[in-house]
């Protein structure tokens, strides 16, 4: 559905994109990841067609993107905001955009994407009007009223409230399961990691991994103890061979121990004269994995000017 093959992206002597790879395939919900400046939005730009690759090729549903390609009309595209016109409708924009694509309205999925909008009356209302959060609210619903076989968003929760945020995460899933390709940029790494089933990460422009979400997160697991006197577990804890990392949170310690059997932290804590309450297991989380992925190499203080 999306396929990006030694893709480069440079802006006079900036390289913001370095020869990535990556591929989404129908039913997939791939989240692009990446610190600020790692040249996600510049990935998406060229992958629709509103910036010209240096090098290497971008192709959507097999057909070569570029600026006004007929395969663009079963993307669902979100990058920068919609030019939305101040003086009129929410709705009346809307339109205006639909007459761009010259199919007659209204759009196959306009009452899906209004629903998922929420903004009931407000789209009779002008655009000036509108919150930071309706405006983001509309600018979704443009991109998914088309019935987009693929879509492209670039931080589509911005603006959103807990519950919009959690609207769309379950949109967004069963788009998925219909079939529909979906490559989303978010730095909201939780919410990311309950809808992502891949992901790829950049980090200054060039790609640090990519693959199944759970390949990314890897077999290391975390353990929380509920202990009866923490910081003398901790010490404990980070005596013990197999240990990479103990940490306390929540009055509990959270123990990183790939391949050691719990059973066996809880014995040499009981031995230690330490009462264990409680052991929870628990996966990495995606911040974890992507800070640890990241956070080595990645610059300080740069702008995403270049994105």
């Amino acid at each position: 559905m999306i396929q990006v093959e030694s893709l480069s992206k440079r802006y006079g002597r900036h390289t913001a994109v370095d020869r990535i790879s990556f591929t989404v395939q129908p039913g997939q919900v791939c989240a692009l990841l990446g610190p600020n400046g790692a040249g996600k939005t510049s990935t998406m730009r060229v992958l629709v067609g509103l910036s010209t690759p240096t090098d290497g090729r971008v192709s959507i549903l097999g057909e070569p993107v570029g600026l006004g390609a007929a395969v663009l009309r079963r993307v669902g595209v979100l990058i920068d905001g919609a030019a939305f016109v101040p003086h009129l409708s929410g709705l009346a924009n809307l339109r205006l955009l639909w007459s761009a694509t010259g199919r007659t309205w209204p759009p196959p999925a306009l009452d899906d994407a209004l629903n998922l909008a929420g903004l009931g009356d407000a789209l009779s209302r002008k655009m000036r009007r509108y919150s930071m959060g309706m405006k983001q609210r509309l600018m979704l619903a443009q991109a998914l009223m088309r019935a987009p076989d693929v879509l492209v968003l670039d931080e589509p929760a911005n603006g959103l409230d807990p519950a919009e945020v959690r609207a769309l995460r379950g949109h967004l899933a069963r788009l998925a399961e219909t079939g529909v390709a979906v490559l989303i940029s978010s730095h909201q790494l939780a919410e990311v990691q309950q809808v992502a089933t891949h992901a790829v990460v950049m980090d200054r422009g060039r790609l640090v991994a990519e693959g199944p979400l759970g390949e990314l997160l890897g077999d290391t697991d975390t353990l929380r103890f509920e202990v009866d006197a923490l910081d003398r577990a901790v010490a404990v804890l980070r005596d013990l061979p197999g240990i990479t990392a103990v940490a306390t949170r929540d009055g509990e310690a959270v123990v990183t121990a790939p391949g050691v059997p719990a059973s066996d932290l809880v014995q040499s804590l009981v031995t230690a004269g330490i009462r264990v309450a409680g052991v929870h297991r628990t996966g990495r989380s995606l911040e974890d994995a992507f800070l640890a992925m990241t956070e080595p190499t990645s610059s300080t203080g740069e702008s995403d000017a270049a994105r």
